[in-house]
């Protein structure tokens, strides 16, 4: 805590003067003995003096040992921008703003409660203000998955160019604006920077933070030109540059005097609230994880927002975790193998391989294999490397859209044996099929029938409905399966996770819902068949 050295030296300061005293008085009191004082006053004195040098060490002691509870007060104490305020109308605008929206501060509040003690430490190392822990409250609420209509993302609201700049890294699977620890220390950097190319002035600094410094550059060569004032409040900067210090300030005032403008700051406790675990595994799912470390799949993610697929690829390899699941999930992290999480492929790419083929066999969509391998078009050149993500435990053996429409359910054999009077068309109408179908079933060249005959029938869907009725067993959609019913997709549902569940055959599982694809939605009905 900044303000521990200066307490610390005032203490110590008092405790030397207290010896001193003590010397002084002892030594009063040996000179006092030689007057004739009695023996009985000395001891009482040099009593008097000890009990004064040990309640000076207490009051030392309690005050070093005394850590804020709160992280508001632990800010209070780091706060360095105060004298910049004054009667400040802007400042005053923006403070009446906040002041009018308590549901805002709510919302900011509880979001940061997670990140703030983190950007609180990172700033005290660097000996920076502490009304600093306060700008992701102005660029984002402190919602990591933030973005702005400049492309900005992330608490810390960094735009692609300014985050690549800070070696923020960016692709399809990983946003490191948007990772908590990477962005905090890109910040600070920035903001660093930017106050030592300003000589200092933090204000001026933020300000560049927002505009960017080449533009207060030139508003103070401006008024260095003009003759006038080159201190923040007297730039002619952009209109959101002109009120973005302002609303700092003015959260700092909140924090400062809450209860002065009606304003409640729920309490959040001055320890971290989350820990940092070293992962072995490349490639996890978030939700997985989270089912590891015993907590909600949202709060693991709102943890790491970088991962935007919820897959741990392309970033670092450690996760965020509440402090009090490190353990837990540290354990089991450690007894769990690579393959239970997430299982994958390499497929080397051969002669004649296509995607649409490649993303056929391993029951995939060309875009997620278009996304994991960083692929810009459908052009794959032999012996090339492709990362292949399937289902646990599957080994996809067929792939998953067959020519089915060429491969149809058995047809129903039937036979009728012809009766006097009986002829083809009357028999076709019967059975609900085509006169041509049973000449070519029975291989007759005429439309000729004998009394005696045996023909051979073979009926379509609406004949087997038709037949089921008349053995009163009732069949659907002639997959031989007695009752039907609807499965709603649920978020890492898969074709094969859903056909396991159900005891059916993934392959029939697709048959019966044509329009699904390979991929699922949630929210997503799938009708089943069950046996």
């Amino acid at each position: 805590m900044l303000s521990s050295p200066i307490k610390t030296f005032d203490l110590d300061a008092l405790a030397r003067a207290a010896r001193a005293l003590v010397v002084v008085c002892a030594a009063t009191l040996a000179g006092c003995s030689g007057m004739g004082q009695k023996d009985d006053d000395q001891g009482r004195d040099t009593d008097r003096a000890l009990d004064m040098n040990r309640q000076t060490q207490w009051l030392e002691e309690a005050e070093t040992e005394r850590e804020p509870q709160d992280i508001w007060e632990r800010m209070r104490n780091g706060f360095k921008l105060q004298d910049e305020i004054g009667v400040n109308p802007r400042v005053e605008r923006q403070r009446l703003w906040y002041v009018s929206k308590p549901s805002f501060l709510e919302s900011a509040s509880s979001r940061g409660s997670l990140y703030i003690h983190y950007v609180v430490e990172r700033l005290e190392e660097r000996n920076m203000p502490l009304e600093l822990a306060l700008l992701p409250v102005v660029e984002s609420a402190y919602n990591p998955f933030a973005y702005s209509r400049s492309h900005a993302v992330g608490i810390w609201q960094f735009i692609p160019s300014t985050g690549r700049h800070y070696n923020l890294r960016q692709t399809n699977w990983y946003d490191g604006r948007r990772d908590i620890t990477a962005s905090t220390n890109a910040a600070l950097n920035y903001l660093d920077r930017l106050h030592e190319m300003f000589n200092g002035d933090w204000l001026l600094a933020l300000a560049a933070y927002n505009a960017g410094e080449g533009t207060v550059s030139r508003a103070i060569e401006r008024n260095q030109k003009l003759g006038l004032p080159t201190d923040y409040w007297n730039l002619p900067l952009p209109q959101e540059t002109q009120d973005y210090v302002p609303k700092l300030l003015a959260l700092s005032q909140l924090v400062m005097a809450p209860e002065a403008y009606g304003v409640n700051l729920s309490p959040i406790a001055n320890e971290p609230y989350f820990e940092v675990v070293e992962v072995k595994q490349q490639r996890l799912d978030l939700s997985q994880v989270a089912e590891l470390a015993d907590m909600e799949a949202d709060e693991m993610y709102q943890l790491n927002p970088a991962f935007k697929k919820r897959i741990t690829m392309d970033g670092p390899q450690h996760l965020l975790v509440p402090a009090d699941k490190a353990e837990l999930l540290t354990a089991n992290l450690a007894l769990m193998k690579p393959r239970e999480l997430v299982d994958w492929k390499q497929h080397r790419v051969r002669n004649g391989d296509s995607l649409h083929g490649i993303a056929n066999r391993y029951h995939v969509t060309v875009k997620t294999l278009k996304e994991i391998n960083g692929l810009s078009s459908n052009h794959l050149r032999v012996g090339q490397q492709l990362s292949i993500p399937v289902e646990p435990g599957l080994n996809p053996e067929q792939p998953l859209f067959q020519n089915v429409a060429s491969a149809p359910a058995p047809a129903l054999t039937r036979s009728h044996k012809v009766k006097s009077g009986d002829n083809l068309w009357a028999i076709a109408r019967q059975y609900k099929v085509d006169v041509q179908d049973i000449k070519r079933w029975n291989q007759l060249k005429a439309n000729h029938l004998k009394a005696g005959q045996v023909l051979k029938l073979q009926g379509g869907a609406t004949q087997v409905a038709s037949a089921s009725k008349s053995t009163g067993k009732a069949k659907s959609k002639g997959d031989g399966r007695e009752s039907v019913t609807y499965y709603k997709v649920k978020q890492g549902d898969s074709l094969y996770l859903i056909a396991k569940r159900f005891n059916v055959e993934m392959k029939h599982l697709q048959r019966w819902n044509p329009r699904s694809g390979g991929s699922l939605k949630p929210g997503q009905t799938l009708t089943v068949y069950l046996p």
